[in-house]
């Protein structure tokens, strides 16, 4: 037994070698810094117009058009990928989000009027440069040229999505340790630094011509077109359960903060993001080991079981311990589904309209979180954590509901392809 683990803890992390292998260790790192302002500016943006002007309603106002902006443009910014190219597009996005997230400190520090603001959020967000997405893509379309196994795809998947936890705990935790030792100005300042550096970098590194039209491969599998073929269907079950997962991270959030608060120890709640985070990543990055007979389709199924059970026990929670734990394990599930659902995309759609899909996928989740935390962060001022934790249970049970339902054989055959 200890001979078989040691063998699947090696097979893991050679399938990681080989994947940082199709891209050289220098674009994951870039990578992971260029997406890392994605995630700071939504808290960073709360906490630094709550600072400047004193006023949470025009903080919240704030939060909210910068999600809108990144919800509404997300997928927009997708297809000019799709089109263009990564480097033309991802390159003048970073650009334009460094401007204009400097744009909002500028206005913030300055004292403008909330409607202002609120424009500022709005661009801010609208001019993301998708580079989570964009990340995904690449890497997929790297591996299919490259003629690897579906084991080696899957794990690419697992290792963009475990950066994407890491930089979503890290981000809002980097906000935090400036608002306490100086001002959130610096943390969102800094990221229009690093969205510009990093994200610029991450347009003209060299595995950016993978994405040019015409020059993405392809399986042999697939045929081609000169004009993209329409996405199928079947993809709006994949967005909807990403939405309820955000849905349910974001309830998750409202609860954890109005539990907290009601213990007096608000600052708790950011290390409890952050556990749950580190676990999401952890069991992410062990999806690489799964048995390959087990298809996508049944751990689509599995992952949201997982999540819609192991979010009851937070009905009953009420001490900083037992949050902690149930949080904890409720975060196995996580990056699994994530992982799982994007996966699925990219069986689904067509190649020459992935960078789209996964950036739908993208704005899908954080319209969903956005969303949620908005309606169950009334919920738990008015009826306590329980209610907010209660949504959460909701919206996992709808993604299970989701997954149960759907029919394999609508993802192109490939759905069941182990990965």
């Amino acid at each position: 037994m200890g001979q078989t683990g040691t063998q699947g803890r090696r097979g893991t992390l050679e399938t990681y070698r080989h994947v940082i292998g199709l891209t050289g260790p220098l674009l994951p790192v870039m990578s992971f810094l260029a997406r890392l302002p994605t995630a700071t500016i939504q808290f960073g943006s709360v906490l630094l117009v709550a600072r400047t002007s004193g006023s949470l309603a025009a903080a919240g106002l704030t939060g909210g058009a910068l999600a809108v902006g990144q919800v509404a443009c997300g997928p927009l910014v997708g297809r000019l990928a799709d089109r263009h190219g990564q480097r033309t597009v991802v390159l003048a996005f970073s650009l334009a989000n460094a401007l204009a997230i400097a744009g909002l400190v500028a206005a913030a520090l300055a004292g403008l009027p909330t409607p202002a603001l609120a424009v500022l959020g709005a661009s801010a967000g609208a001019t993301v440069p998708q580079i989570g997405p964009m990340a995904r893509a690449r890497l997929v379309a790297l591996a299919r040229g490259a003629g690897v196994r579906e084991t080696t795809v899957g794990a690419a998947l697992s290792f963009e999505s475990t950066l994407d936890e890491i930089s979503f705990v890290l981000g809002p935790a980097l906000v935090g340790l400036a608002a306490v030792t100086a001002h959130p100005g610096y943390a969102v300042g800094g990221a229009a630094v690093l969205v510009a550096s990093c994200g610029s970098g991450f347009a003209l590194h060299r595995t950016a011509a993978v994405t040019r039209p015409g020059l993405a491969p392809t399986p042999p599998t697939r045929r081609t077109s000169p004009a993209p073929a329409p996405i199928p269907r079947s993809v709006h079950a994949l967005r909807a359960a990403l939405a309820l997962q955000g849905a349910m991270f974001g309830a998750c959030q409202a609860g954890i903060t109005a539990l907290t608060q009601r213990l007096a120890q608000p600052d708790q709640a950011g290390l409890v993001y952050a556990a749950m985070g580190v676990m999401s990543a952890v069991a992410g990055l062990s999806m690489a080991a799964l048995p390959v007979r087990v298809g996508l389709t049944t751990r689509w199924r599995s992952a949201t079981a997982a999540a819609a059970v192991l979010s009851v026990p937070l009905l009953w929670t009420d001490g900083l311990p037992a949050l902690y734990a149930t949080v904890t394990v409720l975060g196995i599930a996580y990056a699994p589904h994530l992982i799982t659902v994007f996966g699925l995309t990219e069986r689904v759609v067509p190649p020459a309209r992935l960078s789209e899909a996964m950036a739908f996928a993208t704005s899908a989740l954080v319209g969903g979180q956005a969303l949620a935390l908005a309606l169950t962060g009334r919920l738990a001022e008015s009826y306590g954590p329980r209610a907010a934790f209660a949504a959460a249970s909701l919206a996992g049970a709808l993604a299970c509901a989701i997954a149960l339902t759907a029919r394999p054989a609508s993802y192109t055959g490939r759905a069941d392809t182990p990965s």
